[in-house]
């Protein structure tokens, strides 16, 4: 069974990965400074690419964060993250349902599963989901079909549905000041971290502002 204790504190600071974010740098060096500025969770999330390309990425991301310790999830596909061992799994609404992911994954793996109305959030307990992924919090250009979730709907979530969540989609430094007061166990963060030029200092930033 997944500790939740263990994993809202493993959620606090979330890379979700987009090479095209990184406009040709090193993918590999980018998401290692990352963890070893300090990012608790990584998660592989590659729209544009093909399985093989999508298999190979994730087997050194695998190697890379069971060498600093950090937990690595993979967007989507279940037959990746089991071949190469990932700590879970993160589906959207449109995906593998989160019973059939725990069926083929087991008790140990951790489930996140998108959320944007307590219904999916409801269902996604109930399916034993691990944790939420609430969002878009604000307009973001990494997933441009994702609809916002207002600041009511997110209050009606995390009083109606108790598990571990993170906010997503469009979150900076500038507004995420805006989102403390819903007391969220993380940030997922895409181009508010590989955006930077300098991803170690906008790390250290996030740790202040957060």
């Amino acid at each position: 069974m997944v500790n939740e204790e263990k994993l809202r504190k493993i959620l606090k600071l979330y890379l979700v990965t987009d090479s095209q974010i990184l406009e040709g740098r090193d993918f590999y060096k980018c998401i290692e400074d990352a963890i070893k500025a300090g990012v608790t969770m990584v998660q592989l999330r590659e729209k544009d690419i093909d399985g093989k390309e999508f298999l190979e990425k994730a087997i050194k991301l695998r190697e890379l964060t069971k060498k600093y310790n950090v937990s690595f999830i993979i967007d989507d596909r279940v037959d990746i993250a089991m071949l190469c061992d990932a700590d879970g799994v993160h589906v959207g609404q449109s995906d593998i349902d989160a019973k059939s992911v725990r069926k083929l994954m087991g008790d140990d793996k951790i489930i996140g599963v998108s959320a944007r109305t307590v219904e999916e959030a409801k269902k996604a307990k109930e399916d034993g989901a691990n944790y939420l992924g609430i969002g878009a919090m604000f307009s973001t250009s990494t997933k441009l079909d994702a609809k916002n979730v207002s600041f009511d709907m997110l209050s009606k979530i995390i009083k109606e549905v108790d598990l571990p969540f993170v906010l997503i989609g469009g979150i900076n430094l500038e507004n995420v000041s805006q989102l403390k007061q819903f007391n969220p166990d993380g940030y997922a963060l895409v181009s508010g971290i590989l955006g930077a030029q300098d991803i170690n200092s906008r790390v250290k930033l996030w740790y202040e502002k957060i």
